[in-house]
């Protein structure tokens, strides 16, 4: 069984960055609610307690039972999971009278820490908390402290118990991966040997266990997740899989033709279908999001299914579900409030009776990437940009029509084009045009215009869950602007989305 580093959620917004800086270090890890993780198993080297916007001094705060696993394997409690910690076992958690945000110096008090080892005598740290550890208990010791913090890092005596009041995981703690590095690799042991290879390796001879001879069926999108997953089951079971590429009439131009292609010169047992003309009486009428995604959602599955019980005695489904994905569904106390209906988790509707394999699902984006790159995808694919499931769909705001759809994808292929051609596409995480539900004002020669709108959207992010709107070159951008009023006729003006996420989103819709 892989080595790996149990975390414990307690709700941080840090932590998947946790998860993030350990999966760096080429060691593997997952992400568990507090309520709900699994048994030690032996292939369990250590066990992180994530941080919280909880307080311990509240009584409906979250708590576990720390004799689970203290002296089994090494702890490492991150800010939270710190006071948690001392508050348990006997020392005073109190609110501070001054909220400890923001950087701070560490003062190491014990320069022989095995979790400190290599640190420098003044590391920039990150503070994020309103309750500072006062006291504690007599077995503990006090490894670090800070000019208003006198207990930022303790450990306890004769076991490898470690906690701290910063946040080593977020970038602003300038030595924290060397921390990270001490505690996974010194002093829970971990070989670092988790890396994209053996994570082909490990799961090609465990698809080929699991599935055997059955039949599996996926869907393709063209995008990376699904290319990588396909690629990985189709090593396993070869001509046993067998891929179907919807077309629903909102891809971008050309895209059906070229994916279709792409993915025939892989290998890949494919089988392209064209149901513009299903999805669009679907979505005639409607212009509510979620009333378009959940129309989209059962116009797929209508034509998926159609077309799988062509197949005969499919077992399974294949999904190219990632593990944000999965972390997303699943929230420390209970269903989170939903945002937008999900296109991978828990889709699958009853009547399809199949199982479902998933051979991404504890990957994030880029190490799904360098999964591609051990299996010798192309680059052209595994650089694509994110695309939402519901295509340009969300992307025409209000009612959707095979018109509207053309003059979307006619800009869209400028601007994304554009991007290329200024060598910008690799600097964006993601990019698309927004066809808006007004028209404007315009002159074309002598002639009065009104005709559409389109907002050009581009942002810089690592993952998508927060992202920043790219600051793309203005003369870029009048060069677009210019392709798209001159080229694609029912447009006249372009305007640019320079919001980040939080607040807004990076789709529209």
């Amino acid at each position: 069984m892989t080595e790996q580093i149990l975390i414990l959620d307690f709700g941080s917004q840090y932590t998947q960055l946790i998860a993030r800086r350990i999966r760096e270090l080429n060691v593997y890890c997952e992400i568990h609610p507090y309520n709900n993780f699994p048994e030690l198993t032996p292939n369990i080297k250590g066990v992180i307690l994530s941080g919280s916007p909880c307080s311990v001094r509240d009584e409906d705060s979250p708590r576990i039972d720390f004799d689970k696993f203290r002296k089994v394997v090494p702890v490492l409690g991150v800010c939270y999971g710190a006071q948690l910690m001392a508050s348990t076992l006997g020392g005073e958690v109190k609110a501070s009278q001054h909220r400890e945000y923001g950087r701070a110096h560490l003062k190491i008090d014990d320069v022989d820490s095995s979790l400190l080892v290599g640190l420098s005598t003044s590391s920039q740290v990150w503070m994020s908390h309103g309750d500072t550890i006062v006291s504690i208990p007599d077995n503990f010791r006090v490894i670090a402290s800070t000019e208003s913090v006198h207990v930022a890092a303790f450990k306890l005596e004769d076991e490898l118990t470690y906690g701290i009041q910063f946040h080593p995981e977020v970038t602003h703690s300038t030595e924290g991966k060397k921390l990270m590095h001490n505690f996974v690799v010194g002093i829970c042991g971990c070989t670092q040997s988790w890396t994209s290879d053996s994570f082909v390796e490990e799961s090609v001879r465990h698809l080929r266990q699991k599935l055997g001879d059955d039949k599996v069926v996926m869907a393709l999108s063209g995008g990376v997740d699904s290319t990588v997953a396909a690629i990985l089951v189709h090593q396993a079971i070869g001509k046993n899989l067998y891929c179907i590429f919807v077309d629903n009439g909102l891809l971008r131009k050309d895209e059906f033709e070229e994916v279709l292609h792409s993915y025939q010169n892989m290998g890949l047992n494919i089988k392209g279908v064209d149901s513009k003309d299903h999805f669009y009486k679907s979505l005639d009428g409607l212009s509510e999001p979620e009333a378009k995604r959940k129309a989209i959602g059962k116009s797929f599955i209508d034509i998926f299914d159609q077309e799988a019980h062509l197949i005969e005695d499919v077992k399974w489904l294949g999904q190219g579900t990632i593990y944000p994905d999965v972390i997303e569904s699943v929230s420390v106390k209970g269903p989170s409030a939903t945002i937008k209906s999900h296109h991978n988790v828990g889709g699958l509707p009853d009547f399809m009776k199949l199982k479902v394999v998933e051979p991404l699902n504890t990957l994030f984006k880029d190490e799904v990437r360098a999964v591609g790159r051990s299996l010798g995808i192309s680059e052209k694919i595994l650089e694509r940009h994110p695309f939402p499931g519901p295509g340009l769909a969300i992307r025409i705001l209000g009612e959707i029509t095979p018109e509207k759809v053309d003059i979307l994808q006619q800009v869209d292929a400028i601007f994304i084009g554009g991007l290329k051609k200024w060598n910008l596409y690799k600097e964006v995480w993601q990019a698309g045009v927004m066809l808006l539900p007004v028209k404007s004002v315009g002159v074309m020669g002598d002639e009065r215009t009104y005709e559409s709108v389109v907002a050009l959207r581009a942002v810089t992010s690592v993952d998508g869950m927060t992202a920043d709107w790219a600051h793309l070159p203005y003369d870029f951008l009048a060069e677009v602007s210019n392709d798209i009023i001159n080229k694609v006729k029912g447009v006249n003006r372009v305007v640019y989305d320079i919001s980040s996420k939080p607040p807004a989103t990076i789709e529209w819709e």
